[in-house]
């Protein structure tokens, strides 16, 4: 059993979390306007489905590919800026860090109040939520290059550029890929509170009104499909840092 893959052992947890769950609401007679057994978020799920699937999930899918693309272009852009020029470390970083002081559900008014309630709005907070990781991540990456290969190349008659593209950057990739897999998630959650915050469509706007009518059936399934796509995206950067990094690859076990 303990050769069993993770995804096995992940089935099984979720298995046995759904029945004591079901198990509990019925036995302790849970009334489910306050906590719904999982088999009323399946039907809620099925009866909604042209809703949330057909246009709410898409809304949301939208403003967290768009933020979250955002974020990764200017994010690192900044960080190779940032590692070119010390002069443009120096006075960018520090703010970069500020930045991260003020609670981010306090500056997510502020950023409805200056792009608007439309999807500008929603694709700002999400960049609000996934820029910091996705730069700093990066420029640390960059930074925590092997100083003798660096040396070596230098040694070679290599120039900035050479050792940017040879060395640097490859080794910065496992950096990048962790903050993408943080912003991934984050992304999701960005989405969402600018939804709650003012919007017509949206899994977070249709979770808000189904919580504002008591329906808590419907609120859990939006719940659900919010987190099922958080797990999706970071699958998704989890098979892209494969592919890009083939070095981390975990070496499988041959059998003697």
């Amino acid at each position: 059993m303990g050769q069993w893959p993770r995804s096995i052992w992940f089935g099984i947890s979720i298995a046995l979390f759904l029945i004591v769950w079901e198990a509990g609401c019925r036995l302790l007679h849970v009334p489910p306007f306050i906590l719904p057994p999982p088999s009323a978020v399946v039907v809620a799920l099925w009866d909604l489905r042209a809703t949330l699937f057909g246009l709410h999930l898409w809304v949301t899918l939208k403003e967290v590919l768009l933020g979250l693309s955002v974020s990764i272009l200017f994010g690192i852009l900044l960080a190779f800026a940032m590692n070119m020029s010390r002069v443009v470390e120096r006075l960018v970083y520090p703010y970069i860090v500020i930045s991260q002081t003020i609670p981010i559900i306090a500056l997510s008014p502020v950023f409805i109040l200056w792009f608007g309630y439309d999807l500008s709005g929603k694709i700002a907070i999400t960049i609000l939520f996934t820029f910091f990781p996705i730069v700093v991540n990066t420029y640390d990456g960059l930074r925590s290059t092997d100083k003798e290969m660096l040396q070596l190349l230098k040694t070679m008659g290599a120039n900035r550029m050479q050792i940017f593209t040879k060395l640097q950057l490859p080794s910065s990739l496992p950096h990048f890929f962790s903050g993408l897999k943080v912003a991934a998630t984050y992304s999701v959650a960005g989405a969402t509170i600018g939804e709650w915050l003012g919007a017509s469509e949206g899994l977070g706007y249709f979770g808000r009104r189904a919580s504002g009518n008591f329906q808590a059936p419907a609120l859990f399934a939006s719940v659900f499909l919010l987190s099922v796509l958080g797990m999706l995206l970071f699958w998704l950067v989890g098979r892209l840092e494969q592919h890009f990094t083939p070095h981390k690859r975990p070496r499988r076990k041959t059998s003697k």
